[in-house]
């Protein structure tokens, strides 16, 4: 199985430049065996996922961060197909509310960060505060760097209490998100995805991935790691972030709780 740690923002001096979106060596040598893999690797996240709610100590959230048409939905449907939705949550943050606007930025994304015994999927996150603000210049940046020390210090407290943050730039090209828009615009199943506020989105394309190298740079620290997966390829996307959600939960020490001394004396009757 391939290092996941290729993957990993490691430096400051870290660019988008130094990966391919359409990077495929994740995948195996035919489609039979990446479909195999998968279902395995979906089952084994669902096993260590019912020890984590069943046991109630450890708290997981996994990032899913990426350009319009990147597959964030697309990820959540596949990597936990196999998952019982009992203790997994899935949070999307899109154009905040009133409500939300009137209170600081992360206030929206504490109220939805995991209990414990819970697995929280983010669908876009508080990073939007650092990546659309930005791009349309509705903070500066002095404002964004402050954010950014917000950002790490939030994580930072997550992870002392107990939280693991999984942290997914979903990368595709330029050219594959023209390829998924059109799609959408061309299969009557898919209208209901598009809308045309992607296409202002999209003519950014330059300014948001400057967006995103500079969070990353500034975000990807050794409690929260940021980790860039090649997204151009589906499958290579789902086996990418499958395995490292299951390398994750691996590393905690999960167990189901004991039974309770006591109960060796119940009996249950006729």
């Amino acid at each position: 199985m391939e290092k996941l740690e290729k993957y990993r923002v490691n430096s400051k001096k870290f660019s988008l430049k130094q990966y391919s979106a359409d990077d495929r060596s994740a995948r195996n040598e035919d489609k039979a065996q990446d479909l195999a893999e998968l279902a395995k690797l979906t089952e084994a996240i669902n096993a260590r996922q019912d020890i984590l709610h069943a046991e109630g100590k450890h708290k997981v959230i996994l990032l899913l961060q990426g350009m319009d048409t990147s597959g964030k939905d697309g990820t959540v449907k596949q990597v936990f197909s196999a998952c019982d939705p009992l203790g997994i949550r899935l949070a999307s943050f899109k154009a905040p509310s009133a409500d939300e606007l009137a209170h600081d930025y992360l206030w929206r994304v504490h109220a939805q960060v995991p209990a414990k015994g819970e697995l929280v999927i983010f669908n876009r996150s508080h990073y939007e505060d650092v990546l659309i603000v930005k791009v349309h210049g509705w903070i500066d940046g002095a404002e964004c760097k402050r954010r950014y020390q917000q950002i790490n210090d939030f994580e930072r407290m997550l992870t002392e209490t107990g939280t693991t943050l999984i942290k997914c730039f979903l990368h595709i090209s330029k050219e594959e998100q023209k390829e998924r828009l059109q799609e959408r615009l061309d299969e009557p199943t898919k209208h209901w995805k598009f809308n045309p506020k992607d296409l202002e989105e999209r003519a950014l394309w330059d300014e948001y991935m400057q967006a995103y190298e500079s969070a990353m740079q500034a975000t990807s620290t050794e409690y929260a790691p940021w980790y860039v997966i090649p997204a151009n390829s589906k499958t290579n996307r789902n086996l990418l972030i499958s395995r490292l959600l299951l390398e994750t939960l691996n590393a905690l020490p999960l167990a189901y709780p004991p039974k309770p001394k006591e109960w060796d004396a119940l009996k249950i009757k006729d």
